[in-house]
């Protein structure tokens, strides 16, 4: 288990489901990493929830969660900025590093979709771009993940919540490596 396997393992995650044994294998890397590491997220309410649910109802809670709920969407720049031109300069910014890092996302996701985010910093780790990876997370990834979490504990639990806290836990301990963010 590495870094770059447990970004993408969590970029999965917290996508869109598609397949329940992918999220399995990703569940079991990301929460391997996190023991590895001694880096405490409690992802329990999330294989309760997996190993509990067909597809159809992972997808629907999904929906349900992120999509028809604002204050929950995974996109960065909504919780940083808001709908203001303050996001489009934010989105352009992103669009632009993954440019220069031959970054090119699957899927018709805008950029600061966090599994988007997520899976740039898989990218980054296996080219071994650490230092552009945590300036990275400390400029464009963490002031609006940090949000995103704030606002995930103020709302009623759900076994999603886990993993953008496990995003959180780490992208803070990758930047504490060396100290940047």
């Amino acid at each position: 288990m590495n870094l770059t396997d447990s970004y993408h393992g969590l970029a999965q995650l917290l996508d869109y489901p598609r397949e329940r044994e992918e999220l399995l294998r990703s569940l079991d890397t990301v929460a391997g990493y996190l023991e590895e590491k001694e880096l405490a997220a409690p992802v329990l309410p999330f294989e309760e929830l997996l190993q509990s649910s067909t597809l159809a109802e992972l997808q629907e809670d999904y929906v349900t969660r992120f999509d028809f709920n604002p204050a929950a969407a995974p996109y960065l720049g909504h919780h940083l900025y808001g709908d203001n031109q303050k996001k489009g300069a934010y989105l352009i910014q992103v669009k632009q590093e993954f440019l220069r890092h031959d970054f090119a996302p699957e899927g018709c996701e805008l950029p600061d979709h966090l599994p988007v985010l997520l899976g740039f910093l898989a990218h980054l780790a296996g080219r071994g771009e650490d230092a552009v990876r945590r300036r990275f997370i400390e400029e464009l990834v963490l002031p609006g993940l940090n949000r995103l979490i704030e606002t995930e504990r103020q709302r009623d639990a759900s076994p999603w919540s886990p993993l953008i806290e496990a995003a959180g836990i780490l992208c803070n301990a990758d930047c504490q490596e060396v100290a940047t963010c």
